[in-house]
């Protein structure tokens, strides 16, 4: 095998892709695109990552102890600090600063949204209301182990892999049918991505107001 399937940044394995997809060896290289680019096409549609990985994620707190993650489902909280005001101006890196809280300062909450645990948030103590704080820098276990993904996921990335796979081996990729009628005739483009596939993944599109 040329990789290793945790390294593949894909919502299936390549082994699962080519035993349902009836192909071999010989087409490890296009199946692997059209499953890393199908899986980035429905993390850009969704707006946010899947698979598990460790973030770095500095939040305003703006007056309220609840304050949200970026990614989730969060897996593990390693440490939260507290930021004031000119710690958060200075803080662009990925090196910790301000002060650490301690565990007793926060808790984390979860909450359901659709099918799964999407939402994820840190509670702070209301203790910490004195304290001239603007801000906290998180670091984070968040998303899916490879594996581990819900249903619906693995099936919407088997679809639209499935999908630009035929696409590739036909030459075809974007492009359907014929256009006839007011003096146009040629190709036109198809939808980036088929609606059975959004119509999987909606439940676990970032909701934004």
């Amino acid at each position: 095998m040329i990789y290793e399937d945790r390294n593949l940044h894909s919502l299936i394995t390549l082994e699962e892709f080519k035993a349902i997809m009836g192909i071999d060896a010989r087409d490890d290289k296009t199946a692997l695109f059209c499953l890393v680019t199908s899986s980035l096409s429905i993390e850009q549609y969704c707006k946010r990552k899947f698979l598990r990985k460790q973030y770095f994620e500095t939040i305003p707190i703006e007056n309220n102890l609840v304050i949200p993650f970026r990614e989730y489902p969060v897996v593990e909280i390693l440490a939260v600090y507290s930021l004031n005001k000119l710690q958060f101006v200075k803080n662009k890196s990925e090196v910790p600063s301000g002060e650490i809280l301690e565990p007793e300062f926060y808790r984390p909450m979860l909450g359901n949204d659709y099918n799964e645990e999407m939402m994820f948030e840190l509670l702070l103590s209301p203790s910490l209301k004195p304290y001239n704080l603007v801000a906290v820098k998180v670091i984070y276990w968040a998303g899916y182990e490879h594996g581990a993904v819900p249903e619906d996921l693995s099936a919407a990335c088997l679809e639209l892999a499935s999908w630009n796979f035929n696409r590739y081996k036909g030459k075809r990729i974007g492009m359907t049918g014929n256009i006839k009628g007011a003096g146009v005739q040629g190709e036109h483009f198809e939808l980036s991505m088929p609606e059975n596939v959004k119509a999987l993944i909606e439940p676990y599109r970032r909701k934004t107001i």
